[in-house]
């Protein structure tokens, strides 16, 4: 068999055409990969739970805070129920709740409990503020004369 020689301009052109071919090729790839970026990224995003969070303010019948008020939280998938001290604001936060639960928030203070908040697991929210109002009794003045433990007033 006879080998058959390119002379060097065919052996330029056809070096030119690989290089174009290769180059229109990375060209194309890269565009395709741009294009399904988007809504890959997107779909990735959907699946991946959101924190859920409660926060609020345990506050008296006159809209002043309670501190040290316990406020409660109750999963309703496992009846486990957290709970929170509130600061000395009456502020308090529980993070990391469950998209697919739903909870029953409430607080208390010297044995008084506010009204039952729900949380749904079909609300989209993310971020939730709760005023939980618990109606206390005002604590004993220092000036108003008590009892003693014979049941008779004691004298000043």
């Amino acid at each position: 068999m006879m080998k058959m020689t390119l002379c060097p301009r065919m052996k330029r052109m056809n070096s030119s055409i690989s290089r174009r071919n290769l180059f229109l090729s990375l060209i194309a790839f890269a565009a395709c990969a741009l294009l399904l970026a988007g809504p890959l990224a997107a779909l990735a995003q959907k699946n991946v739970p959101r924190e859920r969070i409660v926060e609020g303010k345990v506050v008296n019948k006159d809209g002043g805070p309670i501190g040290g008020a316990v406020v409660y939280l109750k999963n309703s998938r496992s009846n486990g129920v957290k709970t929170y001290i509130a600061d000395e604001d009456g502020h308090f936060r529980f993070g990391e709740l469950s998209q697919d639960t739903d909870y029953e928030l409430w607080a208390e203070s010297n044995t008084v409990r506010s009204k039952s908040r729900q949380i749904s697991s079909f609300d989209n929210e993310n971020k939730f503020y709760f005023v939980l109002k618990v109606s206390v009794a005002k604590s004993a003045s220092l000036d108003t004369p008590s009892v003693s433990a014979t049941g008779l007033t004691p004298q000043t």
